[in-house]
């Protein structure tokens, strides 16, 4: 197969792997042909050899490159620095820094794959710090929002570039032409919240020209959801805390409503009228599909598949960084920051 770009794939990270990661490549072999993606599969050889055994077809575009030692769950990231160079994650890693791989994916330990990503490869031309992104399902399709937990503390310009960073993101996986960006805040007014806030406001009102974005204002938590804006940007102190209270609000009604619909025979007939909606509600907020938080400002693509996501969900990790490459993202990234710089 011709070779264009090649993906490091962390075949021993997380709780399912190496099954749902050797699976999850399967679900979009022919997208890898077809955009000439090459794989390099970091793990043990004897281990990774039976799963191959059962999909053969991804030996056409695999390579095994053997890696005796896994990253664990608790493993802290300064301990992995220091002896974790023979782990599958490093070497993954590794790769990308050696110009080996042009990006990584991997569903191990998230400080960890932080820290050495971080450690290894340098930042986007003019990028001060990286910044965790992903997808949110809102009323009409997806929002971009980051940070969601790389910098607990941002000065305006980091707020700035993360969100020139989210707006080409958006591009490029949401086909948006021109995004409308907002910064989280505790208010909606001008002036509001804290200085550095404004601060980037004031950046955004200076630059309008080249930007390469709308920026509607500031939004609230309760807007994250709305389809309001396209990208959202914050630090990543608010960035978590909303993440988590919005995925921990979904697993709670989702919890309830299974609940309600098995309390009795009256409500078991209702779920019976009401399953097509249901279903189709249920498909949008299937965390699968928007599996894959991206280490964006990093000069190589790294993305952080969830631990315990199945094959289809990793599939779905792959197909992020697959687009970003394909896509010339961080290029992009470049050019606009230098736009503004």
């Amino acid at each position: 197969m011709a070779k264009k770009w090649t993906i490091a794939i962390d075949a021993m990270g997380g709780d399912n792997a190496p099954l749902s990661v050797i699976a999850g490549l399967d679900i979009i072999y022919d997208y890898l042909v077809k955009n000439e993606i090459a794989l390099l599969l970091f793990g043990d050889a004897k281990v990774l050899a039976p799963y191959l055994a059962k999909y053969p077809r991804l030996n056409n575009i695999s390579t095994v490159v053997q890696a005796d030692e896994v990253v664990q769950g608790d493993d802290k990231p300064s301990k992995i620095i220091r002896k974790g160079r023979n782990t599958s994650m490093w070497k993954a890693i590794e790769a990308v820094r050696n110009k080996e791989a042009d990006a990584v994916v991997s569903g191990g330990n998230t400080g960890c794959l932080m820290g050495i990503s971080k450690l290894l490869i340098s930042m986007i031309d003019g990028i001060r710090r990286p910044a965790i992104t992903t997808l949110l399902p809102n009323a009409k399709d997806y929002t971009v929002m980051l940070d969601l937990g790389a910098n607990a503390e941002c000065d305006e310009h980091n707020i700035v570039q993360f969100a020139v960073m989210g707006s080409v993101y958006s591009k490029i996986l949401l086909g948006k032409d021109r995004p409308r960006v907002g910064i989280l805040n505790i208010g909606s007014e001008a002036g509001k919240g804290l200085a550095y806030l404004t601060k980037a406001e004031e950046i955004f009102a200076e630059k309008k020209e080249h930007l390469p974005f709308d920026y509607y204002g500031f939004v609230e938590g309760d807007d994250i959801l709305k389809d309001k804006v396209d990208v959202i940007t914050t630090d990543g102190f608010s960035g978590n805390v909303a993440l988590k209270s919005i995925e921990g609000t979904a697993k709670f009604i989702a919890g309830d409503m299974k609940k309600l619909f098995k309390k009795s025979i009256f409500t078991i007939i209702g779920y019976l009228f009401m399953r097509g909606p249901v279903k189709k509600f249920k498909s949008k907020m299937d965390p699968r599909k928007y599996n894959g938080a991206v280490f964006l400002g990093l000069n190589g693509i790294v993305v952080k598949s969830h631990g315990g996501t199945d094959a289809l969900g990793f599939s779905n990790a792959v197909l992020y960084a697959s687009r970003l490459l394909v896509d010339d993202f961080t290029s992009k990234v470049e050019k606009e920051i230098e736009k503004i710089s």
